[in-house]
């Protein structure tokens, strides 16, 4: 996906545009025209909101929020801003796993490597390779 200074993208669109991979669906339902569980959900996150700029880091706040989107996406909100995070494999998200970061600054970067965890067993279950952050702001604030 290209780097944009701003982008105005209409909010049906921009949850497709943040989630390009998913088409490539398993059980085929993508393939057809249909949304994943996990598409839906995060389209209504982004009810009312327009993508305004695509970032290769974020800042870590301690009060970031992050709702990890089976199969789809992770999302940081931080304030009223939600940054979108489409992994290179989304389909291997599992909101059931904790997410284990090595932060090497005070910034997530698309560069960074996550480790997951089975959130029950502890164990290793595997790396999400992180893609650019879009973020997304209310329509009443992205001008």
């Amino acid at each position: 996906m290209k780097k944009h200074a701003l982008w105005t993208i209409p909010l049906a669109a921009a949850a497709l545009m943040a989630a390009p991979a998913i088409g490539q669906d398993t059980d085929g339902a993508a393939g057809q025209g249909m949304q994943t569980e996990g598409e839906i959900k995060l389209a209504k996150m982004l009810e009312g909101r327009v993508a305004v700029k695509a970032s290769s880091c974020i800042p870590l706040r301690p009060a970031a929020n992050l709702t990890v989107i089976d199969g789809t996406a992770l999302v940081y909100r931080q304030g009223r801003t939600l940054y979108v995070n489409v992994p290179q494999n989304p389909r291997s998200l599992d909101d059931d796993d904790a997410l284990v970061t090595r932060l090497f600054s005070s910034r997530l970067c698309r560069s960074d490597i996550v480790t997951t965890v089975d959130r029950f067993s502890g164990f290793y279950t595997g790396n999400i390779f992180l893609g650019e952050f879009i973020a997304y702001r209310p329509a009443e604030q992205a001008s």
